[in-house]
């Protein structure tokens, strides 16, 4: 709605519950035929032969491979990149690396292989026991004991609004991603046939992590900016994985930090970074605009005869539930 507001058109993907016919889905599947798609159909019905495309934790690290996928295929239809609270870089995952081993893996791996789903669920208790003190136990003591109900809050609904994962899809980005961390390498890895080389991406890219992220560490995220070859901008909100990015600019709160001249090490950057009053998203939307085509009257319809609307927003498949 910001981005609307700020006079951009947005289309929009989310995760899909994977239902068991689809639990053998692969890795390559998810940047050929979900995220390469969705550029192309962002181009074909909003009549534009680039567009500006942005990723949030994991779908940050599948857009980056995917326009590295276009890089080596020539392809220029991305012209902008945005990258929020991701990891291109797993040399240091954080507090989630515990629960990441070969020795798991190896025992999993011939089930989740055969087309096992990784249940939405068991992503969600490793995430919440990361922070057990404010996202187990204080329900436990608050709900059950004491007996109170929790209040609406629209962040925690989302944080548990999880979804189901395919088993091949899963294990070729713990293996290869968190594991043998060779995203980074340069030819290592191939995706929808092409090489993956990140110093290919050679669009502007705006990088954001949060400094209180217990899921990507913002310094983590910061080696991104010696991965990508654009002219990159990076920057640091406040707060963690999910406020820290969902944090409209009214009521202002918070802050951010800033600095055009990059260090190999995240703390030699913000030791010299500016703070920021209030949110990041006034600062994106700048940048953002200053990338982007020439003003063009809006739609008067969304999608067009190829690709009719199916539903109002937010979609169908965003509303089924694991199972």
């Amino acid at each position: 709605r910001y981005a609307v507001a700020a006079g951009h058109t947005v289309f929009i993907v989310s995760w899909r519950n994977i239902p068991p016919e689809q639990g053998s889905l692969t890795w390559d599947d998810y940047i050929e035929r979900g995220t390469l798609r969705a550029i192309r159909l962002a181009q074909e019905i909003g009549r534009s032969k680039t567009v500006n495309a942005l990723g949030f934790c994991v779908g940050g690290t599948m857009l980056a491979a995917a326009v590295a996928v276009l890089a080596a295929r020539n392809d220029r239809s991305v012209a902008s990149v945005t990258l929020l609270t991701t990891m291109l870089d797993f040399d240091d995952p954080g507090d989630i690396g515990v629960y990441i081993s070969r020795e798991l893996l190896a025992a999993r791996e011939p089930a989740l292989m055969a087309g096992q789903r990784v249940h939405g669920q068991e992503l969600a208790s490793a995430f919440a026991s990361l922070r057990a003190n404010d996202l187990v136990w204080h329900y436990v003591v608050n709900n059950y004991l004491k007996g109170t109900i929790p209040p609406a809050f629209d962040l925690l609904y989302w944080n548990a609004d999880s979804a189901n994962l395919p088993g091949p899809m899963y294990v070729y980005y713990l293996r290869n991603l968190y594991l043998d961390n060779r995203l980074r390498e340069p030819g290592s890895l191939t995706m929808a046939g092409a090489p993956i080389d990140l110093k290919r991406i050679a669009v502007p890219t705006y990088v954001l992590a949060t400094r209180d992220d217990h899921i990507v560490p913002w310094r983590t995220a910061y080696q991104t900016t010696q991965l990508v070859a654009g002219d990159t901008t990076f920057v640091l909100g406040a707060a963690g994985h999910i406020a820290g990015v969902i944090n409209p600019p009214t009521p202002p709160r918070r802050q951010f930090w800033t600095n055009e001249i990059f260090s190999t090490e995240a703390d030699g950057w913000l030791a010299r970074a500016a703070a920021t009053s209030g949110s990041w998203w006034p600062h994106w939307t700048d940048w953002l605009g200053s990338r982007s085509g020439v003003e063009r009257k809006a739609p008067r319809r969304v999608g067009n005869a190829k690709y009719p609307p199916l539903a109002p927003a937010p979609g169908l498949y965003v509303l089924e539930s694991p199972g």
